[in-house]
């Protein structure tokens, strides 16, 4: 039986470092309920909850654990303030689109905090204000601009120019009654809560499938278990069914975390840039830890991603009194290319429901998908009407970002082919190092470990044929069209691909 991945343990987050592990057997049988989840992180596990209070029999299906995906890689932050999304939203759409979007955050914090209320979570939850700031005059017309569309979006928006930052800005946005919390000790409370409520979890079970036979929806694990179940809620951070076209319309990025250790707390708020590069802040361990966040980039898109963790804590040292960097990690998110997530069924389903783009913002606008999800399932009206439907196409508002990113996937089916023509000798490789590499006589994703052991992968990802690119400072290999990234030995590790690299020799799969 296969232990599946989590993200490269040299990078573990605060989050996941400093809360317990709980463990859930992997499934072992077929099984049947009226919703089966696939993923636990904040939407899935939210999703099931509420969906098994509502008086529905819910199983959730992780590849992982739970809670060590990307929710468990984020900033932890709970907020409706996200950059300078509502001048933007006014300007892509209107004002009324706007304020269902404030709404669908603001509610969501709400929920949030109703359940840890209501299920006893302890995990340092605490309402603080957000502020985007401004380090010149051209942001600072901007945040002027987002003070203006967020109040009448319905946020308690104002200007200030007195922030508790270290280092000079010129004004801020900022947002009362915004939120700070442990996400992994949330999402552990409420696997306990769901647990309590009557519904299961299953670890260690990768779904590679879905089948759709007249009256149900099959979950297909890679193990060949099914769940048959009456609504399926793909909570994968990305579809890994092709038939929404999701990859096509997201933009897969990847951002940096560090976590400083301070002699002094410095600050009780939660702040991010207006403009670039962003620097994303918080304060975390009851002020001990800054966490500085930013550098984001394509996925696979970036040779040294080290140097996007120096950047970070070169920020952090030049502003705060640093004892030390304790922790660094980098997450992943798809950006829509035409602004809104994307929840509700997918297209040719009547059974399969979706929740995906959240832009970075997934901690409150995941709370809200399930939110909308409990109420389709329950026969009810979306919240927000149709603002985040699934199956909408916007062709003026997202054509030339669908435009791009098809311009791109051809470059690098092309482009990284030529490439890897010129690539060298695998034995060359030292220890540590990755690298598109020849192996007797074949291209090949090759890496040899610390041990000086060489594991040779397929260079080429399973989801549409991409060359991978190298990741040192995650030790992955990561496809730069759609997002996919997998480990050294070929393993899936982030979707939208479900198949392993093929291995070559040097490299072991464990059999499931």
């Amino acid at each position: 039986m296969t232990t599946e991945n989590v993200l490269p343990p040299s990078n573990r987050s605060y989050w996941v470092d400093s809360s317990d592990e709980a463990e859930h057997s992997p499934l072992a049988h077929d099984a049947e309920a009226d919703v089966v989840v696939v993923g636990a992180g904040v939407f899935g596990l939210t999703t099931a909850l509420l969906m098994q209070e509502a008086g529905l029999d819910v199983i959730v299906l992780e590849a992982a654990r739970v809670c060590t995906g990307v929710s468990g890689y984020t900033t932890g932050k709970l907020s409706s303030l996200h950059q300078l999304k509502y001048a933007s939203l006014v300007d892509r759409y209107d004002e009324e689109t706007a304020r269902g979007y404030a709404d669908a955050n603001e509610r969501a914090i709400a929920q949030v905090e109703a359940l840890i209320a209501r299920h006893d979570i302890a995990c340092a939850f605490e309402r603080r204000p957000a502020y985007a700031f401004a380090r010149d005059d051209d942001e600072l017309a901007q945040v002027r601009d987002e003070v203006e569309a967020a109040s009448k979006a319905g946020l308690a928006a104002s200007f200030t120019e007195d922030c508790e930052l270290p280092f000079p800005v010129k004004g801020a946005i900022r947002v009362e009654d915004q939120a700070l919390y442990h996400v992994r000790r949330y999402a552990l409370g409420l696997v306990r809560a769901f647990l309590a409520a009557g519904g299961t979890v299953h670890e260690r079970t990768r779904v590679v499938d879905v089948e759709e036979p007249e009256d149900a929806v099959v979950a297909v694990t890679r193990s060949g278990r099914r769940v048959r179940a009456k609504h399926l809620v793909l909570a994968t951070l990305v579809p890994f069914l092709d038939r929404g076209g999701y990859f096509a319309r997201l933009e897969p990025t990847r951002s940096y975390i560090v976590a400083a250790r301070v002699s002094q707390p410095v600050m009780r708020d939660m702040h991010i840039s207006a403009g670039e590069p962003i620097r994303s802040l918080r304060p975390a361990a009851g002020g001990d830890l800054v966490l500085v966040g930013g550098e984001s980039h394509r996925v696979g898109q970036e040779p040294d991603t080290w140097e996007r963790y120096r950047a970070l804590e070169a920020f952090a040292r030049e502003h705060f009194p640093v004892e030390a960097i304790t922790h660094r990690w980098s997450s992943q998110d798809f950006v829509p290319v035409d602004g809104l997530p994307y929840v509700g069924r997918m297209p040719f389903t009547e059974r399969v429901l979706v929740g995906t783009g959240y832009a970075k913002w997934g901690l409150s606008l995941g709370t809200a998908a399930a939110m909308e999800l409990t109420a389709h399932v329950q026969g009810e009206g979306a919240p927000w009407g149709d603002l985040f439907d699934a199956r909408r196409i916007n062709p003026r508002r997202s054509l030339m970002g669908t435009t791009e990113r098809g311009l791109d996937f051809t470059k690098r089916m092309v482009g990284d082919r030529a490439r890897a023509l010129r690539a060298p000798d695998a034995d060359a490789l030292k220890p540590g190092e990755g690298a598109i590499a020849k192996h007797e006589g074949e291209r090949v994703a090759a890496y040899r470990t610390p041990e000086g052991e060489l594991r040779v992968v397929s260079p080429v990802c399973t989801h549409m044929g991409c060359f991978v690119t190298w990741n040192p400072a995650e030790t992955s290999w990561d496809c730069p069209c759609h997002g996919s990234r997998f480990g050294t030995d070929g393993r899936v590790l982030q979707g939208p691909a479900v198949r392993d690299l093929e291995p070559k020799a040097g490299a072991e799969h464990p059999e499931e």
